[in-house]
C-alpha cells in the first residue's frame, strides 16, 4: 500500500512537471524616434497577467480534432510572469520574462509556438528559450517579429524553432503550418496594406510621379512592358491616382511617411536607419525648399575652389530667417546632428578624405583615371577591343555613332606603341558612356541640365596606372536623330587654354558618370534588382528552409530604404532628379538600361570577363587572371566574392547532397519560378537565368544574390561622401555646354578658369543639397550588421552550418589582413593614388558611422 501511495505521488508529480522559458521582447515606443530613452521598465505590469498567452506545437504528435488530424498538437496556454533583470539586455530597451510551461508527454517535443497577444499595442519579440525541455535540453525560437494584437491576424502567430527542414523532410505535425504560414504571408492581392499586415507581393513602379498635380509632375510607369521594363517593388495597395488610375496616388510627405512595407522589414532597431530617415526627410522637405528660394532670391556662385573649402572650414553663413524656418521644423536634437549648426553658421561638413590630405590631387589626370579603378563607380570601364570605338545602337535610328577619336589624338603617348600594337597587348581601356546616354541626351538637356555623352580612351601604363588619352563629348545631331552624333575630342595639356578645356571635359566625364553611377550601378543594379528576390524568399520559402536562412540577413531594411527612395529620393521632383543630370528623365533611363541586364552576368568573374578587363588562366588563383593587376575593386572583391562561394558552397552542400535534392525542392521551385517570371517578369523569356536543376545552379544563384547585396552594393555606395563630398571634384550638374572661341565664356575661361569650371557645374545650391544627401548614405548605422556576422547566434541548430559559418568569418578577417598590407605597399599605386586615399571600401568591417571602409550584409541605406 505504501509502495502504490508512492508510485501515485511520482505520477502526480509527473504530470506537474514544467518546462521553464525566457521571452525576450521590446515595447513599441522604445523603437520610436523621439522616445530612444525610453525606459522599458515603466508599466511593465501591462504584460503580465493573460495579456500574452504562448502555446507549444508539438513537433511529434498530431491532434485528431486540429485540423483533421494534419496539426501538431498544443500545449496548454501559459503566461509571461516577471521579468528577469539578471539578465543584460543585448540592447537598450529588451527585457526578458519567465514563462512556465505545463510539460505534457502527449506534446513531445515542441517544434513551434502560438502566441497571441491580448495588450493594446504591438511588440517586438526576440525569441523564445525552452530550457530542460524532456529529452532535448534546451529548444530555441529565434523570433525577430512585430507581434500586433491578435484581432488584427486572421491567424494566430506562429513562430518555429531553429531548427531547419527541406519541405519534405518537414516533421508531419509542422507541415501543415508550414504552408499555412506562407499562404498568409503571400495574402489574397487586395486591397490597401495596413501596417499589421505581413503581406509580401509585387506592384509596377507606378507610384513615381504626381499626376494629380499635374502633368508636368507625372512619369512613366516602370515595369510591365516592352517599352519600360522594371524589376518588381513591394505592392503597398493605396488607391490610385485621381488623374491616372494606372498610376498610384502618392503620400502627403508633410504628414507622414508611414509607407507600407511588410511590419517585419521597417527599420525596426535601435539604430542610425530610422534617424536617417528623419534626416533625409528633413532635407527634402524643409531645406530643399528653402535652400531654392535662397538662392533664387539672392543668386550665389562659388567663385573659386577655395569658396568650397569653406564648407568644411567654416559652414555656410545664412538669413536668421531661414534658419528659424529650420528650426521650426526640426528638432534641435536633430538640427546638431545633422546640420551642425553653430549660431549663425549652417551646413559645415567634415572634410572628405578626397581633399583631406591634398587639395588639388584631385585634378591630376592620374586621379581621374584611378577612380575608374578605386573610386565609387569602378564597374564601367572596359578594354577596348576595336579602333576607332564602335557604337551597338541601331543605325537606322540613330545614324552612325562610330567614334571620331583617331589614331592621330592618341599614339604620341603610348610609350612607344602603335595604336595596333596596344589593342593587341591589351593595354587600352575605355570609360564608355556614349550609347547609354546619347539616346536621351535631347531630352536630358532640354531640362536645366547641359552635357554631352563621352567616351575616354585610356593607356594601361607601364608603371601599372591609367593615362587618360582622348576625351570624345557627343551630342545628338541638330537635323535629327538619324544624322548621328556631332562629335568634338579633347585630348590633354600641360597649360593654357587647352589645359582648361581639358579639365572641363573631364568634368563632364564625371557628369554623366555620377548619374550613371546613382541611376544604374547604385539604384538599379543593386536595391532594384534585390527586392523581387526579398519579396520572393518570404512568400515562398519558409522560415524553416535553408535557403531562407542563409539568405535572410541579406534582405535586412532593404524593402524599406527602397520604399522611403520612392517617396523622396527617385520619385519625380525628388532629391536625386535635382542633384543628377538626367533630371527629370533619370528612372526613365534606368527602365531602358534594365533591358541590358542579366542575372549571371552580375557574377563578379563573369562581369569581369565580360568586360575585357580580365581573362580566363587555370594557373591563377581564382581561373582568372586581371589585365590591370592593380585594380582594387576587382582585387579585393573577386577575393571576398570566393569566400562568399565557399561559404555558400559548403552550406549547401550539408542541406543538397545530390542534383535531385534541388529538383525536388518544391519550396525551392516555387521561388524561382516566381522570381523569374513575377519579380524580374519583364525579362522571364531572356536567357541568363540558371534553370535551378542541380547544386551548382543554387550555389551560383544564391552566391550572386549575397554579392549585390553585400559587398557590390558597399563598393558602390560607402564612398560617396570620401570620394564625392567635394562637389567640384566629382560633380553631378553640367549647367551650360563647352564654351566656344569668341564668346564670354571662353574668355572668362582663358582669364579665370576656377570660376569657369564652377559656373559649369553643379551650382552652390546644388552641391550643398548633394552634399548633405551623400553624406547621409555614405553612414553605417550603430549597429550595422557586417559580412561574416549574425544579429543572433542561435540562427540555426546546425552545428556543421555553424563551422562552415564560422569559417567564412576567418576567411573575411585574413582578407581584412591582406588588404591593409596591400594599402601599404608602394607597389600598388591604384590603392592610395594622388589623393593618398588607400582602397577601404571592400574592407569588410567597420564601426558606425563615416567610415569608408565596411560591408554590410544588406542593403540597409
Amino acid at each position: 500500500m505504501f509502495h502504490n501511495l508512492v508510485n501515485a505521488l511520482s505520477g502526480d508529480d509527473e504530470k506537474r512537471q514544467r518546462v521553464k522559458g525566457r521571452v525576450v521582447l521590446m515595447k513599441k515606443n522604445v523603437l520610436d524616434f523621439n522616445d530612444f530613452s525610453a525606459s522599458f521598465l515603466d508599466r511593465l505590469h501591462e504584460f503580465l497577467g493573460k495579456r500574452v498567452s504562448l502555446q507549444l506545437v508539438s513537433a511529434v504528435k498530431v491532434d485528431p480534432a486540429n485540423d483533421n488530424g494534419l496539426k501538431g498538437k498544443l500545449g496548454k496556454p501559459a503566461y509571461l510572469e516577471d521579468w528577469i533583470t539578471s539578465i543584460a539586455p543585448l540592447t537598450a530597451g529588451e527585457t526578458a520574462f519567465s514563462v512556465t510551461f505545463d510539460w505534457e508527454e502527449d506534446i513531445g517535443t515542441p517544434g513551434a509556438f502560438i502566441i497571441r497577444n491580448n495588450h493594446h499595442s504591438e511588440f517586438y519579440l526576440k525569441s523564445l528559450t525552452l530550457e530542460d525541455v524532456p529529452g532535448q535540453g534546451v529548444i530555441r525560437f529565434v523570433c525577430n517579429s512585430w507581434v500586433y494584437p491578435a484581432d488584427k491576424y486572421e491567424k494566430d502567430r506562429i513562430f518555429f524553432s531553429n531548427k531547419t527542414y527541406l519541405p519534405s523532410e518537414t516533421p508531419e505535425p509542422l507541415l501543415k503550418y508550414r504552408e499555412e504560414e506562407l499562404e498568409n504571408l503571400r495574402g489574397h492581392g487586395k486591397g490597401q496594406l495596413q501596417e499589421w499586415d505581413r503581406v509580401y507581393d509585387y506592384a509596377y513602379y507606378n507610384d513615381l510621379g504626381n499626376p494629380d498635380k499635374g502633368p508636368q509632375h507625372a512619369r512613366p510607369l516602370l515595369g510591365g512592358s516592352k517599352e519600360y521594363p522594371y524589376p518588381r517593388r513591394g505592392r503597398t495597395g493605396r488607391p490610385p491616382a485621381k488623374a491616372d488610375p494606372n498610376s498610384e496616388s502618392r503620400l502627403d510627405l508633410t504628414k507622414s511617411l508611414d509607407i507600407y512595407v511588410p511590419r517585419d522589414e521597417r527599420f525596426g532597431h535601435l539604430k542610425l536607419s530610422d534617424f536617417l530617415v528623419y534626416a533625409l526627410r528633413s532635407i527634402v522637405q524643409v531645406l530643399k525648399p528653402e535652400l531654392e528660394s535662397l538662392y533664387d532670391s539672392t543668386p550665389n556662385e562659388f567663385d573659386s575652389f577655395e569658396d568650397v573649402f569653406k564648407l568644411y572650414e567654416g559652414g555656410i553663413e545664412v538669413p536668421e530667417g531661414l534658419l528659424k524656418e529650420v528650426r521650426d521644423n526640426i528638432p534641435a536634437e536633430m538640427l546638431k546632428e545633422i546640420f551642425r549648426t553653430d549660431g549663425q553658421r549652417f551646413l559645415k561638413f567634415p572634410v572628405p578624405q578626397v581633399i583631406a590630405e591634398d587639395k588639388s590631387a584631385w585634378q591630376t589626370d592620374e586621379e581621374f583615371a584611378r577612380e575608374m579603378l578605386a573610386g565609387i563607380n569602378p564597374v564601367v570601364i572596359r578594354r577596348l577591343q576595336e579602333f576607332p570605338p564602335a557604337s551597338k545602337l541601331d543605325p537606322k535610328l540613330y545614324g552612325n555613332h562610330s567614334s571620331t577619336i583617331t589614331k592621330e589624338h592618341i599614339e604620341s603617348n603610348l610609350e612607344g606603341l602603335t595604336v595596333d600594337e596596344a589593342l593587341k597587348e591589351r593595354r587600352l581601356f575605355i570609360l564608355d558612356l556614349h550609347d547609354a546616354l546619347i539616346p536621351y541626351m535631347r531630352r536630358i538637356n532640354s531640362t536645366s541640365t547641359k552635357t554631352y555623352a563621352s567616351r575616354t580612351i585610356l593607356f594601361l601604363q607601364n608603371n601599372g596606372t591609367l593615362k587618360p588619352l582622348a576625351i570624345e563629348l557627343s551630342l545628338p545631331h541638330p537635323d535629327g536623330d538619324q544624322f548621328g552624333a556631332i562629335s568634338k575630342v579633347y585630348v590633354p595639356a600641360e597649360q593654357g587654354v587647352d589645359h582648361s578645356l581639358w579639365q572641363l571635359a573631364k568634368a563632364y566625364v564625371v557628369v554623366v558618370d555620377s548619374g550613371y553611377h546613382q541611376l544604374i550601378s547604385h539604384w538599379l543594379h543593386t536595391h532594384a534588382v534585390i527586392e523581387p528576390f526579398i519579396i520572393a524568399t518570404n512568400r515562398q520559402l519558409s522560415v524553416l528552409h535553408p535557403i531562407h536562412k542563409l539568405l535572410h540577413p541579406h534582405f535586412r531594411d532593404t524593402m524599406n530604404i527602397n520604399a522611403l527612395g520612392r517617396q523622396i529620393l527617385i520619385n519625380g521632383g525628388g532629391a536625386l532628379e535635382t542633384t543628377v543630370c538626367p533630371s527629370k528623365y533619370s528612372m526613365e533611363l534606368s527602365s531602358v538600361i534594365y533591358k541590358d541586364w542579366v542575372f549571371l552576368e552580375q557574377a563578379l568573374p563573369e562581369d569581369l570577363l565580360k568586360r575585357g578587363v580580365a581573362v580566363k588562366d587555370s594557373t591563377s588563383r581564382h581561373g582568372i587572371r586581371l589585365l590591370i593587376e592593380d585594380y582594387p575593386f576587382a582585387v579585393d572583391g573577386l577575393e571576398i566574392w570566393f569566400a562568399i562561394k565557399t561559404w555558400v558552397q559548403d552550406y549547401c552542400s550539408f542541406y543538397y547532397k545530390e542534383d535531385d535534392t534541388v529538383k525536388k525542392d518544391t519550396e525551392l521551385q516555387s521561388w524561382w519560378k516566381e522570381i523569374r517570371e513575377v519579380g524580374h517578369g519583364d525579362k522571364k523569356h531572356e536567357p541568363g537565368w540558371p534553370k535551378m536543376q542541380t547544386c551548382e545552379d543554387l550555389i551560383e544563384t544564391c552566391t550572386i544574390i549575397i554579392w549585390i547585396a553585400s559587398a557590390l552594393h558597399a563598393a558602390i555606395n560607402f564612398g560617396q561622401y570620401p570620394y564625392g563630398g567635394f562637389p567640384p571634384s566629382r560633380p553631378a550638374i553640367s549647367r551650360r555646354f563647352m564654351p566656344e572661341k569668341g564668346t564670354p565664356e571662353y574668355d572668362e575661361l582663358v582669364t579665370n578658369p576656377e570660376k569657369a569650371y564652377l559656373k559649369t557645374v553643379s551650382s552652390h545650391f546644388q552641391g550643398v543639397l548633394g552634399i548633405s544627401l551623400v553624406e547621409i548614405l555614405s553612414k553605417h548605422s550603430s549597429d550595422e550588421v557586417y559580412l561574416g556576422q549574425r544579429d543572433s547566434p542561435d540562427w540555426t541548430s546546425d552545428a556543421e552550418a555553424l563551422l562552415a559559418f564560422q569559417k567564412f568569418g576567418n576567411k573575411l578577417a585574413d582578407i581584412e589582413e591582406r588588404i591593409m598590407k596591400m594599402n601599404s605597399d608602394e607597389r600598388f599605386r591604384n590603392r592610395y593614388g594622388p589623393v593618398k586615399m588607400p582602397y577601404t571600401l571592400l574592407y569588410p568591417s567597420s564601426q558606425g558611422g563615416l567610415t569608408g571602409k565596411g560591408v554590410p550584409n544588406s542593403i540597409t541605406i
